[in-house]
């Protein structure tokens, strides 16, 4: 059982090229359910039927697990199985397009205002190398709507300062944003006066890096987020999808097209950015109901 486990997450790495963040999430998921099995219902994963991947499911939700939780398990089961067929292992796979679940009713990410964001970006204080760098990185966040992923893979060859243009590439494509001219000045005092004398290693290649002077990884971006968060005294829940978020909603509201912000934010399929049309079309929908003297 550990040995298909180990083998799929080689063929998820190597083959599919998936990034780091969807391995991790599809293993972690393969792994309970394959723990699961084994410890509550003595089986094997080659052994499962149509009905042990509905009594887990039910199982997930009995332990208060969320829909969309369950929904996204449902699919790392199917991918898992999709697999496992293809290379000969099972010839049927026991997830079928009979079994779903219910996700309940999907909840809009939250977003900053035009002001909060203002405020946040404000918080870094630029008296020493981790103030420059924390107002590089969230300037630098806001201006591209990147992933996290995205901001802490950067390396210092992807910023074309003169042009004010970031290269964001994953192992499927790559994608040109542009920097507003506040992002770009920031993040030209980070390169040319900060960056360096924070590395631990001239030859590091990241963009970004921490104390100790290495690649600065998600839970550090996430800390930094939420210490500037608590400063600019923001009630919201803020993560670093938030600024994401905000970035996409801000740019349809300002006028930007759908297909010009889906190139921006590196969708593969519309649907994706369509949600932040959704957002802004319910948001209208509140302000009529609220102010019309007629709602």
């Amino acid at each position: 059982m550990l040995d298909l486990i180990h083998a799929y997450e080689n063929y998820l790495t190597k083959v599919k090229q998936a990034s780091g963040n969807t391995v991790s999430s599809y293993m972690r998921d393969i792994r309970q359910y394959a723990d699961w099995l084994q410890n509550k219902e003595g089986i094997e994963l080659l052994s499962v039927s149509q009905q042990n991947i509905r009594d887990y499911l039910q199982h997930l939700q009995s332990e208060g697990k969320s829909g969309a939780t369950a929904s996204r398990t449902l699919a790392s089961l199917k991918n898992f199985y999709h697999y496992l067929v293809a290379t000969g292992f099972l010839e049927v796979s026991p997830v079928d397009a009979d079994i779903h679940v219910d996700r309940g009713e999907r909840k809009m990410p939250e977003i900053l205002t035009g002001k909060e964001v203002e405020l946040l970006l404000a918080q870094p204080v630029c008296v020493d190398p981790k103030g420059y760098r924390d107002k590089a990185m969230l300037e630098v966040m806001y201006a591209t709507g990147i992933r996290v992923t995205e901001l802490i893979d950067l390396n210092v060859d992807d910023v074309n300062l003169e042009l004010g243009i970031l290269k964001c590439s994953s192992a499927k494509k790559s994608r040109a944003i542009p920097l507003y001219p506040a992002a770009q000045k920031a993040l030209a005092v980070y390169i040319k006066d900060i960056r360096l004398g924070m590395l631990a290693d001239p030859q590091e290649k990241a963009l970004f890096v921490n104390v100790g002077g290495s690649r600065m990884s998600r839970q550090g971006f996430w800390k930094i987020l939420k210490f500037y968060q608590g400063k600019a005294g923001i009630e919201k829940e803020i993560t670093p999808h938030t600024l994401r978020h905000s970035f996409a909603v801000h740019l349809l509201e300002n006028g930007a097209d759908l297909g010009s912000l889906q190139e921006l934010m590196g969708h593969s399929d519309i649907s994706s950015t369509q949600m932040y049309a959704h957002m802004i079309n319910q948001k209208l929908k509140s302000v009529y109901e609220k102010c019309h003297p007629k709602a």
